[in-house]
């Protein structure tokens, strides 16, 4: 057997819950390999999680993607080999871990061009930003496409993707240490949402128009004027809740808002067959060969550090990605 270090909670709650432990992992089972890990992803869904906002079944692991090296396969495993660089982001809750059991339908190939680390920073996060761009709202040459947080890991994919389509992109981020951040991403224009008059200011940097998309992953402190920023007909898409749960609204706000689209989508369904899974996943690389994607990561992280990354993280003291090295 191999002994792994895991990340365990046996409550939920702030960042000083998160232990490490050692746990014997068995061989690997039928259609299963044995991966040792070598990068794992951070994502905000993480906090949401280990604090309770989306509550776990304790005790619990945490985190959802990770890069590693496949060490042994299980009975009919065919499609990787032991040597294989893989890397998943929905086999389960539990990727903080130096090594795990992977269901083999869960994994893509890492391509040679991209590195353990890129790939863990990157990956969920451009899966997420590949259903929002493609999917979600599809991005155009001269749409105006809002991004909220686009100092942040997903922020930064989006404004950059949706500006190498040929959209002007502002982006709202809530300090001004962040706008160097942002417009380095992509973005044309950068408001700071955390003074009062940031809707107005928002429709001014894109010359007096509305956004054909809103891209909402902050809430609570940005919902109701995403829907005063966005265009007659136009889409909002909320897809996160960093500054906690929007506030509940009447459809009808959306008619006299301008007929507008509300949507709450999320990476999970979009990749919920192993075909799903392999389709994105070759967008998602395509996009990073192209360009498309570009990689910051902020800050880099042990996996005995785990809690620290997640007081940066509520913190908003990193711009871009976080990684934690096993």
């Amino acid at each position: 057997m191999t002994t792994a270090r895991i990340v365990s909670l046996s409550e939920l709650g702030s960042a000083d819950v998160i232990q490490l432990i050692d746990k014997e992992l068995p061989a690997p089972g039928k259609g299963e390999v044995q991966l040792r890990q070598t990068a794992i992803g951070f994502n905000f869904i993480d906090v949401y999680q280990r604090s309770g906002v989306y509550p776990l079944e304790l005790p619990t692991g945490l985190g959802h993607e990770a890069v590693g090296v496949v060490e042994a396969l299980g009975e009919g495993v065919t499609r990787f080999k032991v040597g294989d660089r893989v890397m998943y982001m929905n086999a389960g809750i539990g990727a903080y871990a130096s090594a795990r059991n992977v269901a083999v339908d869960k994994l893509v190939s890492v391509p040679d061009g991209v590195s353990d680390e890129v790939a863990a920073a990157v990956f969920f996060k451009a899966m997420t930003a590949q259903y929002l761009v493609q999917k979600t709202y599809k991005v155009k040459s001269g749409d105006v496409v809002l991004v909220h947080a686009a100092a942040g890991g997903v922020g930064q994919i989006l404004a950059g993707w949706a500006k190498s389509l040929g959209a002007f992109v502002v982006g709202t981020v809530g300090s001004e240490a962040k706008f160097a951040a942002a417009k380095e991403a992509g973005c044309d224009a950068v408001v700071d949402y955390s003074k009062p008059n940031w809707v107005e200011e928002v429709i001014k940097a894109a010359g007096g128009r509305k956004a054909n998309v809103v891209y909402d992953s902050v809430a609570k402190t940005t919902f109701l004027g995403s829907l005063d920023c966005a265009a007659p007909f136009g889409t909002v898409a909320l897809f996160g809740a960093a500054s906690g749960p929007a506030p509940e609204i009447h459809p009808e706000i959306l008619n006299k808002k301008g007929c507008l689209f509300l949507t709450r989508p999320s990476v999970f369904p979009h990749n919920a067959t192993p075909e799903l899974l392999q389709e994105n996943a070759r967008a998602v690389f395509d996009a990073i060969a192209q360009g498309r994607v570009k990689v910051q990561i902020g800050a880099k992280f042990t996996l005995e550090q785990a809690a620290d990354a997640h007081k940066a993280a509520e913190g908003r003291k990193v711009s871009g990605a976080i990684v934690i090295m096993p």
